[in-house]
């Protein structure tokens, strides 16, 4: 009789590991609501490049650049099932990363976590199985590198497409690993920045995302450095698959993926482009391609001479140079490359509102156009 009693215990106390695993798994919360992108912004992509359908997002794969959450995450757990629709696909997903584009790059600095289709093809220098590297000015240490900052997996565990493929990301005080299809294979540690915002990356293949869900872990102490730069407000003007937004005479000026270039061919008497929405207070950021030739190029804020910022081959860096400022009123702020020019400056004459042109004098190429909005 007493054992007949103590059965209905028993099978109780059995059933508690169960609830407590249940239970772990609802403290995850989905990163994607299968309906829409809520929480995402594109960075430097067209709104055709992120799509949603049938519970996944569907990434075009063009232009080559990114989209972000519009939340910051240090410690946390991510998963995530992707697979690629066409063989030799290139993708990633990054974590810790920037609010924007780096310079002369369509992608953010931070950790990116390889998303490559397996007819890619493997080598020394990469493989499709999820390599784990820092880019753009992050840091890492690799867990079995192979002499550089990237790490590689142990173990060939990715499945080609039209398969699909499940990540598990786990980030947590510096420290990254990457479980692929239920086992961890790669793995990084001393991460800069370790806080920052997770970003999926189109890069020329058409690819899959659903059941992304994250898992957030308590914060530990940061250092100064360790956190990513922080939404500035920045939007950017170019969408990276054509023209759309600007507008030029002839054919001097096209569209070539992430970045837009005057070829130096145009016959016509205007050879400026300029933008079709018109700015008064406003911060920007552009990249400019230094010139090989000597040739002089203008970008006049609010269509200005008088707030034109020159470009020639004097420029110190010979690729990529980013100029990022302000203009307020009659006062305008410019820096080049990070060194602050002057600040500011008081310009008198200059329209209040106006759009953005930039004159050409040659060949010369542009990329991650940035425009944010200053408060009164």
């Amino acid at each position: 009789m007493k054992t007949l009693r103590l059965l209905p215990v028993l099978a109780f106390l059995f059933t508690l590991p169960a609830l407590g695993a249940e239970d772990k798994k609802e403290e995850f919360r989905p990163l994607f609501n299968g309906k829409n992108l809520d929480g995402w912004v594109k960075v430097n992509t067209a709104p055709s490049t992120w799509t949603v359908k049938d519970g996944m997002i569907i990434c075009s794969g063009k232009p080559t650049g990114e989209m972000r959450t519009k939340r910051m995450y240090q410690n946390f757990i991510m998963e995530v099932e992707w697979r690629h629709m066409k063989a030799r696909g290139n993708a990633g997903i990054f974590v810790w990363a920037d609010d924007i584009t780096a310079r002369g790059q369509p992608f953010h600095r931070g950790v990116e976590v390889q998303v490559l289709e397996n007819s890619y093809g493997n080598t020394r220098g990469y493989t499709t199985h999820g390599d784990i590297f820092p880019i753009h000015g992050a840091k890492m240490t690799p867990i079995n590198g192979r002499g550089g900052s990237r790490a590689f997996p142990t173990e060939n565990r990715s499945k080609p497409t039209p398969e699909w493929n499940h990540y598990r990301i786990t980030c947590n005080d510096g420290a990254i690993s990457l479980a692929v299809n239920g086992k961890v294979v790669t793995q990084g540690k001393n991460a800069s920045p370790r806080k920052g915002y997770i970003c999926l990356e189109s890069e020329g293949g058409i690819v899959h995302y659903r059941n992304l869900r994250i898992r957030e872990l308590p914060d530990t102490p940061l250092k100064p450095g360790q956190t990513a730069i922080a939404d500035r407000g920045y939007r950017c003007i170019y969408t990276g698959v054509d023209l759309s937004g600007w507008k030029s005479v002839g054919k001097g000026w096209q569209s070539r993926n992430w970045t837009f270039r005057y070829t130096g061919k145009s016959k016509a008497d205007d050879k400026s482009i300029v933008t079709t929405e018109s700015f008064s207070d406003f911060g920007f950021l552009f990249d400019v391609q230094a010139p090989k030739k000597p040739t002089i190029c203008k970008v006049l804020l609010r269509d200005s001479t008088i707030a034109a910022i020159t470009i020639d081959s004097t420029l110190k860096s010979k690729g990529w140079n980013r100029f990022e400022g302000e203009l307020r009123g009659n006062k305008m702020s410019l820096k080049l490359n990070g060194r602050q020019l002057f600040t500011d400056k008081v310009l008198d004459g200059v329209a209040t509102k106006g759009p953005i042109r930039i004159i050409p004098g040659g060949p010369i190429g542009f990329a991650n156009v940035y425009i944010r909005t200053l408060e009164p």
